[in-house]
């Protein structure tokens, strides 16, 4: 069995290089340790990477644990990289943003808000799995509802939908 320094090291190179999210229970298994122990790491790990020296953090979400930039780095890396909100299109950071604050949402829905058709940018963010459908909604026609997925709360940052800025704040 590992010590409980290497746990800790091997859940961070588990979370650094994992693209999503990972569940609790399968990190549990990976590392062959109990569920309480692996918590009490985490923990350990998430208080660790909040102080003010490291620019990434640990963050809890309801599709797991993952690692990404602390919010207020977010520029720094933005000017490295070409991130996915630059290379959206206004037209799909628009309906991004519908679907974020309407899900589920409609496709009609979206349009209607839009005042232009979004099918293939709808389509687009599908395909690069921001926006996901969710079944259909009981209305005459059934159509398509659409959410966002765990990659738009990475790439974005946020752990839950609540992080989203509200409404009726100013950016």
């Amino acid at each position: 069995m590992l010590l409980r320094q290497e746990l800790k090291a091997a859940i961070e190179a588990v979370l650094f290089t994992r693209a999503e999210p990972i569940d609790i229970e399968e990190l549990s298994r990976a590392l062959g340790v109990s569920v309480q122990d692996t918590r009490e790491i985490l923990q350990e790990l998430i208080s660790e990477y909040n102080r003010s020296e490291h620019g990434i953090q640990v963050v809890e979400s309801d599709a797991g644990y993952t690692m990404c930039t602390k919010p207020e780095y977010f520029r720094y890396v933005n000017n490295t990289n070409r991130s996915v909100t630059r290379r959206l299109s206004q037209a799909a950071l628009e309906t991004l943003a519908i679907v974020a604050y309407q899900q589920p949402v409609t496709r009609p829905e979206i349009e209607a808000i839009r005042g232009v058709r979004v099918e293939g940018v709808l389509n687009m963010l599908v395909d690069r799995g921001l926006v996901a459908e969710a079944g259909r909604k009981d209305v005459p026609g059934r159509p398509l509802l659409y959410v966002t997925t765990a990659e738009f709360l990475r790439i974005f940052g946020i752990t839950s939908l609540d992080d989203l800025p509200r409404k009726d704040e100013e950016a």
